[in-house]
């Protein structure tokens, strides 16, 4: 196809030793004993050539990009076959800090939790889902062991349109771990993380088994975790679910109240924490997973939450 141009490009550029230079095909440029006169057509020609090398050059581009396929970003990654006007879930996993092994088996737990409450479920990294747009097919979003500064200023401004309009937010373990300078994100997930000692074992304790989050849960039950002490206790409106017992573990920092998790109505929205889920067991554990399915289920703003739990809880 470009045979012409290869033609051109190479009688253009064929000097003879003695002066004589071919021009395009069947032409001939002769020398002239006047300098200035071969300076100038030689100025001519070389001009000429940069304007075939630039179109040829152009063309070139114009083929190659014919010729690879756009790449489109696709931030969701679809993580149960529901249909799309199911009722859906967003997890968003994304980190700054310290990433957690267990971030796959917390996606693989809810995938399964929606499954079995009809749920879509997507789970993304990308934090450009946090637009008015891209938020709003869910009814709530779930920050699964997210750390560190992971909005821009624009994307927290979505999210908290997104509460105000009534919706849910989930926060598991480190989802306290995170946005330390957004005020209004402190006041949604309730309390920043201070710090934690060694993975250990203790007792939990249920505070009040009527959330659907502790509904059929035991007073006292043991489980392996690493327990976050907190800079605070949560707000006084706050709705405490679980407290640690810290006489049953050593590093504790926080006196006979100690939540590990609760839940709120905050700005318009629902929020509901745990502090628990920090290793891959966790989320094949039943006690563990009758919380974060109550908890789930009520943040999405399901009225019917309780009734559709206690079923899967007694089996």
């Amino acid at each position: 196809m470009l045979s012409g141009y290869d033609n051109a490009i190479i009688t253009i550029t064929r000097m003879d030793a003695v002066g004589p230079m071919t021009d395009m095909p069947g032409t001939r440029l002769h020398s002239s004993s006047d300098p200035w006169h071969n300076a100038s057509m030689i100025a001519v020609k070389l001009q000429n050539i940069r304007v075939l090398l630039l179109g040829l050059l152009a063309y070139c581009l114009l083929l190659s990009t014919a010729c690879i396929p756009l790449q489109a970003k696709e931030p969701l990654i679809p993580t149960n076959d529901l249909p799309p006007d199911a009722a859906a879930l967003l997890v968003f996993s994304k980190t700054a800090g310290y990433r957690h092994a267990s971030i796959s088996d917390g996606i693989a737990a809810i995938q399964t939790i929606g499954v079995e409450y009809g749920l879509r479920v997507d789970t993304t990294e990308d934090a450009a889902i946090f637009s008015d747009q891209g938020l709003a097919p869910y009814r709530a979003v779930i920050f699964l062991n997210t750390t560190g500064d992971i909005l821009d200023a624009a994307q927290e401004a979505a999210f908290e349109r997104y509460i105000r309009a009534g919706n849910g937010y989930v926060g598991v373990h480190a989802a306290s771990d995170t946005e330390y300078d957004w005020a209004w994100y402190g006041g949604l997930v309730g309390a920043y993380f201070a710090d934690h000692p060694a993975i250990q074992t203790a007792t939990v304790q249920t505070s009040d088994q009527s959330h659907p989050s502790t509904v059929g849960l035991p007073a006292a039950w043991q489980r392996r975790d690493e327990w976050y002490n907190f800079g605070s206790l949560p707000p006084a409106e706050a709705q405490i679910l679980l407290t640690i017992d810290e006489e049953s573990y050593s590093g504790g920092t926080m006196g006979d109240l100690h939540p590990l998790s609760w839940a709120q109505q905050y700005d318009g929205g629902r929020s509901w924490y745990t502090a628990m889920g920090h290793t891959g067991e966790s989320f094949s554990e039943p006690l563990f997973l009758a919380h974060l399915s109550g908890g789930i289920l009520w943040a999405a703003g399901l009225s019917d939450a309780t009734a559709l739990y206690l079923p899967k809880l007694q089996h």
